[in-house]
């Protein structure tokens, strides 16, 4: 154990050596006179004292932090796929932080760390709840956190959209960032984490019983609770101090405790201390591949994008390493009625009828006498506007309720779905790509840079469930792991600060307000040519969802089937994305619906899902439009809360029974 730590403790000296020879031209001699108290002369050696050595001190307590935290929680949880990311704790600080940024400015300043803290805490507080206790060790806690995750990215992103200019600095913060000017932020940080030593001296001994169990703990006279909440307390303070300070780095908290249990941390003690010390070698090692980067490309590489593009992969090897078969039981369909009816249908078809009536007619900015209804028939103006948003919305929920029923179908996961599968943030990280790459408005990328985001995805879908027969935890992680990639990426392009960074944003939220006549046609004509597609193939989606075996006795080729039906689930998910952007949860909540209302063979399922797919963008589009009049927020924004919030909730009914 202790050659161990001396070790670790040499490649962290060995790896910040490194880090500081990055773009630096002063001999070592003169480094070592800066170091042991020197007084910077010089353009060179002021950048060294003031700029390089603060960046490399903050990784290691960053780092050391991020490997704890990571730690303690996997330890309290029993779950080695638990972290501050997939925990929920960063969106929540992400959150509270933006809120705060917008109506609370002199608290946003003062008590960051405060701010932080408190928005983690309730983030965490509520994927445990959700998770309850006993999912908190396997793949509840993890799609709980997911779904918060999502939830609070959608909240901040509609604050950030209606309040541009108050939230603009909170990009450069989210990308998690080390760049330093100055000592401020190291003086600043480290007597607020003078808690770490304290963690890493009084948490091996609780953590040791709590192995134990709850009752076997007890029987020691350990009170379980009150010791589980100081831990949680501790941890989220050094945490929220550390966000605070650099911004979000993810995984690294993922990462560190699972490379120090493979190198034989078997106890408590020595996990935490070998996951803070592995922590701050792998916040070093990202960020001197995020310096170096950017000094090839000329750009600022944020060290929260580096270490995603390290961690989303990692995130997927320990999720299929780490899942047990007990971990990845699916979620059974829902319970509801148990065939459809023609009362059923009716009601459908008049609920759609009247959402399309509702989004042509409402004028709220009709004027006239008070006891009048804010209802018109549009004039040929208002129709050229209202009738290609309306068109676009539909077309996007049918899209992506038929994608998720397909997914569902054939790999007979009712999890699944575009959004939550990766395939959405494959190709709108094709399409970020895309732009960052060609300098192009992302409206110019057309569907076929979205389908080879997806296509790829796919493939890696097909190459990693393979193996686990498509095991919800699986999928659902690798989904993860794109989504935080995709958002590190996109958190740095908006903290470029360029004129198409708003617009990135919009069209990130799935906003419909550029939907034109032509756009909405493109849109409509080829989902519908790609669900007639799938009512034909109808046949093969059923035999599938049955088994492999009884499809092949019935003559079909299984593997050409499925081919050609996920193709057709990539073409849905990029025409959706890249004519309107990205929307989640239409996908998983549409089936759903679908079966609560009694549409359990695939034909039935198929017309009903696509008709709640078209009825939630419909209502999503028309709420976003006048909830906030005149401010609007997009459709593909205000699907995702509602759909998440039903998502929160099918988990929450899961646990109750």
């Amino acid at each position: 154990m202790l050659p161990r730590y001396a070790v670790g403790a040499g490649l962290v000296l060995a790896l910040g050596v490194l880090h500081l020879q990055l773009d630096n031209e002063l001999p070592l001699a003169a480094q070592w006179q800066l170091v042991t108290g020197g007084e910077p002369d010089g353009f060179e050696e002021v950048r060294y004292y003031y700029a390089a050595l603060p960046r490399v001190i903050l990784a290691v307590l960053v780092g050391a932090v991020l490997g704890t935290v990571g730690s303690l929680l996997q330890q309290v949880t029993r779950n080695p796929l638990v972290s501050p990311l997939t925990i929920g704790a960063s969106s929540g600080a992400w959150l509270a932080l933006v809120c705060a940024s917008v109506w609370l400015p002199a608290l946003a300043v003062d008590e960051r760390a405060l701010v932080a803290m408190v928005g983690a805490a309730i983030s965490v507080g509520l994927v445990l709840i959700i998770a309850g206790r006993n999912g908190i060790s396997g793949l509840p806690v993890i799609l709980a956190g997911m779904a918060t995750h999502l939830l609070m990215g959608a909240a901040a992103s509609a604050i950030i959209l209606l309040n541009q200019e108050a939230a603009q600095g909170v990009f450069i913060w989210g990308t998690g960032n080390l760049t330093q000017n100055d000592w401020n932020w190291v003086q600043w940080l480290w007597p607020r984490l003078l808690v770490l030593p304290l963690i890493l001296m009084l948490a091996p001994r609780p953590l040791t019983l709590m192995r134990l169990g709850e009752a076997g703990a007890r029987g020691r006279g350990f009170s379980y609770g009150p010791v589980l909440v100081v831990l949680l307390i501790g941890a989220l303070w050094i945490l929220a101090t550390s966000i605070t300070a650099v911004g979000i780095i993810g995984f690294l908290g993922l990462i560190a405790p699972n490379i120090a249990r493979s190198m034989g941390a078997r106890r408590a003690g020595d996990e935490l201390c070998t996951s803070a010390l592995l922590g701050a070698m792998l916040l070093l090692a990202t960020d001197s591949l995020a310096q170096a980067a950017g000094d090839w490309f000329g750009e600022l590489i944020p060290s929260g994008t580096a270490a995603a593009l390290v961690g989303a992969p990692a995130l997927v090897i320990f999720a299929h390493n780490k899942l047990s078969h007990g971990d990845q039981t699916a979620l059974s369909l829902p319970h509801g009625a148990r065939r459809t009816t023609w009362m059923t249908w009716g009601l459908a078809v008049g609920v759609l009828l009247a959402l399309v009536l509702l989004t042509l007619t409402y004028t709220p900015e009709a004027s006239g006498p008070a006891f009048s209804l804010p209802f018109a028939w549009p004039s040929d103006l208002v129709w050229s506007l209202r009738a290609p948003r309306l068109l676009t919305a539909s077309a996007a929920g049918i899209g992506m309720a038929v994608a998720g029923l397909i997914l569902q179908r054939l790999i007979r996961n009712p999890l699944a779905s575009p959004d939550i599968l990766g395939m959405s943030a494959g190709a709108t990280l094709a399409l970020v790509i895309f732009t960052l790459w060609t300098g192009t408005s992302i409206y110019q990328a057309g569907p076929g840079v979205a389908f080879l985001g997806s296509l790829v995805v796919l493939a890696v879908l097909l190459v990693i469930g393979r193996r686990s027969h498509y095991a919800p935890g699986i999928v659902i992680l690798v989904g993860i792991s794109l989504a935080a990639l995709m958002e590190a990426l996109v958190h740095f392009v908006l903290a470029q600060g360029t004129q198409s960074a708003h617009i990135i944003l919009g069209w990130l939220s799935g906003s419909t307000y550029r939907a034109s006549a032509d756009r909405s046609l493109m849109l409509a004509a080829g989902v519908a040519a790609l669900v007639l597609l799938v009512l034909v193939f109808n046949r093969w989606l059923t035999l599938i969802s049955i088994g492999d075996p009884m499809a092949r006795a019935r003559g079909v080729n299984v593997a050409r089937a499925r081919l050609v039906l996920l193709l057709v689930v990539c073409a849905l998910c990029a025409l959706v994305t890249a004519l309107m952007g990205p929307v989640a949860f239409v996908g998983l909540l549409a089936p759903h619906v679908a079966a609560l209302l009694g549409a359990r063979r695939v034909l039935p399922q198929l017309v009903l899902a696509a008709m709640v797919g078209m009825g939630l963008m419909t209502l999503s589009d028309w709420l976003g439009r006048t909830l906030l009049y005149p401010d609007q927020l997009p459709a593909g924004l205000m699907a995702a809360l509602l759909g998440g919030s039903y998502f929160i909730f099918l988990l929450t009914r899961r646990r109750l029974g």
